[in-house]
């Protein structure tokens, strides 16, 4: 028996998952990914500062694209999809099964399932300051 994959019909689905509901808080177990051009990803740098848990929180910094291949997006200078990103990608992937979207940053991703939490930043903010309040993120004095 053959399975036939249908097309999408309509948009990927958001990834929209919480620290907190579904995803337990964990000192080393998230990476952000970022771009330095991207001024979303950088209100998210800039609160894990703020907050603290920069050491907490892995981040990786990808390149402008001008390297790595064409950027597809909203004109923000945010979306990315390049052959550089194969570590994002495979963490789409793992989000979706046969995840066909555009690659975003900020994307917060659980290492532990391998797979993108949210690209959503204004829950990846909320996250970093739930984190920031959990006991297993609070410095030693």
């Amino acid at each position: 028996m053959s399975h036939t994959v249908l097309p999408r019909t309509g948009p990927a689905p958001a990834l929209r998952g919480r620290i907190g509901a579904g995803f337990s808080p964990v000192p080393h177990r998230y990476r952000l990914y970022l771009r330095a051009d991207c001024p979303r990803s950088l209100r998210v740098a800039a609160a894990l500062t703020v907050l603290g848990i920069e050491d907490a929180v892995a981040t990786t910094v990808l390149g402008t694209g001008t390297e790595t291949g064409t950027l597809v997006g909203t004109g923000t200078g945010c979306g990315t999809e390049a052959a550089g990103y194969t570590a994002l990608r495979l963490a789409y992937e793992a989000a979706g099964h046969h995840f066909d979207g555009t690659l975003t940053v900020p994307a917060l991703v659980d290492t532990w399932s391998g797979r993108v939490v949210s690209d959503h930043t204004p829950d990846i903010l909320d996250d970093l300051h739930f984190l920031a309040g959990h006991p297993a993120f609070r410095k030693a004095s």
